[in-house]
């Protein structure tokens, strides 16, 4: 039996994943009204506001929570930057399989930076689910620039979460969680305007946009995503999120009536088996820390 926390860790990702996944809709219909990176940085703006006000005096520490935050916000804006850009020059559902590749990417540069093999049953369970994040999202691919900064966009997450989960156990939450919002909302608000033409029209569907993706989907998702990572790791955490596109399909199917192709619905299957292989660990009988 796992630890209650580490079984509550789980869980609050998984409902990470699922405001994501939800939230889709919503984003893709603001941008019709506003340049992407302006509309990033307002999101991460209002995140900061909100997370000032609820955590305080807790929301700013020095150490190691400046550190991991400053860290943290660097590459959380990379990871938005480049799959900005790449959004430029590919698809969305090209976008979306290469930035799943954070999940192979995770426990590859985990061992790396802590000289550690990962367990057997993690090295299957990503490939698994690898394997389901592309029939789930992937239709064409034709590799090209778009696709390498994608490419760049998917390492930016997943040194995110490495960092993240260094300093979370070791470093305040609240902390962490408001440094790397306020680190990328800078980022964000002091490149819209030479990295992009930026527009906005003040539409419900960008002011809902704004609103649920400020407050839930930036404010509450990372603060539970930060708190979270002090219990489990990151290749679990990196698994867990990608049940993204499989809740973003169920959205899509209440909300706009869009079926789920056999392909598909194989695809999520395999993350939903990929999540499994790792959190039950059936191959190779030998401990390891990750677990």
């Amino acid at each position: 039996m796992k630890p209650r926390s580490t079984w509550r860790a789980d869980l609050a990702l998984a409902f990470i994943a699922l405001i994501w996944g939800a939230t889709f809709v919503l984003v893709k219909q603001a941008l019709a009204d506003v340049s992407t990176l302006l509309f990033l940085g307002l999101r991460f703006s209002i995140a900061a506001v909100a997370l000032a006000l609820v955590f305080r005096k807790r929301a700013f520490q020095g150490g190691a929570a400046l550190r991991g935050g400053l860290v943290a916000g660097v590459f959380l804006f990379i990871g938005y930057f480049f799959q900005t850009l790449g959004l430029r020059f590919t698809t969305a559902s090209v976008s979306a399989c290469i930035t799943g590749l954070m999940i192979v990417m995770v426990p590859i540069l985990s061992a790396a930076v802590y000289k550690k093999a990962p367990h057997p049953s993690e090295v299957l369970g990503v490939g698994v689910a690898a394997i389901g994040m592309a029939l789930l999202t992937l239709r064409s691919f034709h590799m090209g620039a778009g696709d390498l900064l994608t490419l760049v966009c998917a390492a930016g997450f997943a040194v995110h979460l490495i960092v993240v989960n260094h300093y979370s156990p070791i470093a305040s939450f609240e902390s962490i969680t408001f440094v790397q919002i306020v680190v990328a909302a800078g980022l964000a608000l002091s490149s819209f305007w030479w990295a992009e033409t930026p527009r906005i029209r003040w539409s419900p569907s960008v002011l809902i946009a704004l609103v649920v993706t400020g407050l839930l989907a930036t404010a509450l998702a990372f603060a539970v995503m930060v708190w979270a990572q002090q219990y489990t790791t990151a290749t679990r955490t990196a698994l867990i999120l990608s049940l993204e596109p499989v809740f973003a399909w169920i959205t899509s199917y209440l909300l706009a009536g869009e079926t789920l192709s056999a392909r598909a619905s194989a695809g999520a299957i395999m993350i939903l088996a990929g999540i499994l292989l790792v959190e039950l660990k059936p191959v190779g009988a030998r401990p390891h820390p990750s677990g």
